[in-house]
């Protein structure tokens, strides 16, 4: 005879009370954190102002209906668009991941954390308006710091132990969680609502990888973040109106998150929440790669250089050997066909074949017009990976957390280029005094390619004065941006 199942409503999981704990008590003291936040917001929205070049991510921007009219929506930068803060998030978002050029966390999960500020500038943009229109102060640009710090925080430190791409999944369910749980702290929800909210985060379906591999890989994989901070902002605004949530959403057996879709192990974390995360990001500054072959295109880059000098052509190139870290071949070790630009910046022979042979790796090497020269693939043909273990150990060293890819050349003749190695690329922590600099050019040149000078030297001015940003209200920096 089977027992009966208890109805008694449980405790709520701790994962969920301690993200919420996290957004409502923590105070972000970290002047670094808030430096590199900085950085990272200018990073972002060039990110997405480059994006707009592309008709493929334009296509899917706007209002869901055409023609709808939001009064005091959120604006969408460097578009004329000013919509719903959920569509908002979804556009802002879009943006933001389209040329995979944005920051990155490599852990045992992997992922954007700038992806939840689709939905953080967005609804903190919406709720500004909105104060404006009641007579009420807006919210600053140092309360979307904060959120970006935090959401980088939730997103990252799950992400440290946790490996949702082992079981299928993709990692923007931590983009749904990092944005739900920062957006109703954002909304003034209490400590149970947001807790509410983020259990409505963790019951939701979750989005397989389907997408972002052999042979589906697709454009979703440049849209799913946007997504997943939309539904955020969604579910916060559900949890808003009082709606219930599922306090063992995680544990439960049988029906709970680890048990149906994490092989019923419960999550796992290496350190309590803080400002590590957005303190040790990755930056993308030099190419817009999967950031696993970020140092293999810097190595690349010294190849070409190379070859130049020692009056060779890669076409004398016999093999190309990548020892590199165990993620990289997970992820972006491709043979065969490559069918559109998702399928080629997620192909670690791509990514070296390119630059060896141009001396460059932009967003518009990715199409179709580039692709087709057919040298592009006879040297991926020659390009094979092997692991390093050594290097596949310094990237889960949380005192390192390299990103180390080498090359070595062979040519037809027998004779050997050598080896080319890089263990952190220009976006990591370790090199920030040589990176920042570089990064600030990239902003330069993204907002050159949507706004005449005189907006562009508004936006810069602001941006690199850290006290005037942090005291400006949201809609006033965001009307910036409008062109």
């Amino acid at each position: 005879m089977s027992a009966h199942i208890s109805n008694v409503r449980p405790k709520p999981d701790q994962v969920l009370v301690d993200i919420a704990n996290y957004v409502t008590k923590k105070k972000i003291t970290s002047k670094e954190a808030f430096e590199t936040a900085r950085y990272c917001l200018m990073d972002t929205l060039g990110c997405g102002l480059e994006a707009l070049e592309y008709p493929a991510c334009t296509k899917l921007l706007g209002p869901v209906v055409h023609g709808t009219v939001v009064p005091n929506g959120a604006r969408v930068p460097g578009t004329q668009f000013q919509l719903d803060p959920v569509q908002a998030a979804f556009n802002i978002g879009a943006m933001i991941r389209w040329l995979d050029f944005n920051d990155t966390w490599l852990a045992a999960e992997w992922g954007h954390p700038s992806d939840n500020l689709g939905g953080i500038l967005a609804t903190a943009d919406w709720l500004s308006r909105t104060a404006v229109t009641q007579g009420k102060a807006p919210l600053t640009m140092r309360d979307v710091l904060t959120a970006m710090i935090k959401a980088h925080e939730i997103q990252g430190c799950i992400a440290l132990e946790n490996s949702f791409n082992k079981v299928g999944l993709d990692h923007v369910v931590l983009v749904k969680v990092a944005s739900t749980a920062v957006v109703a702290q954002m909304l003034g929800l209490s400590h149970e609502e947001i807790v509410n909210a983020l259990s409505l985060a963790w019951v939701d379906g979750q989005s397989l990888r389907t997408y972002r591999h052999a042979p589906n890989t697709g454009s979703r994989k440049s849209w799913a973040a946007g997504d997943a901070t939309a539904r955020a902002v969604r579910l916060a605004l559900i949890a808003r109106t009082g709606e219930m949530g599922y306090p063992s959403v995680l544990s439960a057996k049988g029906w709970g998150f680890y048990d149906v879709l994490f092989k019923g192990n419960a999550f796992k974390f290496q350190r309590p929440y803080g400002s590590y995360v957005m303190e040790n990001v990755l930056f993308k500054i030099s190419f817009p790669a999967e950031f696993h072959s970020q140092t293999a295109v810097e190595c690349a880059m010294d190849i070409h250089a190379a070859l130049k000098k020692a009056g060779r052509a890669p076409e004398d190139i016999k093999r190309i050997t990548i020892r590199t870290h165990e993620a990289a071949i997970r992820i972006i070790d491709k043979k065969g066909p490559l069918n559109n630009p998702a399928d080629r910046d997620h192909c670690i022979q791509y990514m070296v074949a390119v630059p060896i042979l141009f001396g460059r790796l932009t967003a518009a090497d990715y199409e179709d017009e580039v692709a087709r020269d057919p040298r592009i693939d006879a040297l991926r043909d020659k390009i094979v990976c092997v692991e390093d273990k050594q290097f596949t150990k310094d990237y889960h060293d949380p005192e390192k957390r390299s990103i180390a890819n080498a090359l070595a050349v062979e040519f037809k003749d027998g004779k050997k280029l050598g080896e080319f190695v890089c263990e952190y690329p220009i976006g990591h922590k370790r090199r920030r005094k040589e990176g920042m600099p570089v990064l600030v050019e990239k902003f330069k040149t993204n907002l050159a390619r949507r706004f005449p000078a005189k907006q562009q030297k508004a936006i810069l001015e602001v941006c690199m004065d850290a006290t005037r940003l942090a005291a400006m209200p949201v809609n006033e920096f965001t009307d910036l941006f409008v062109i």
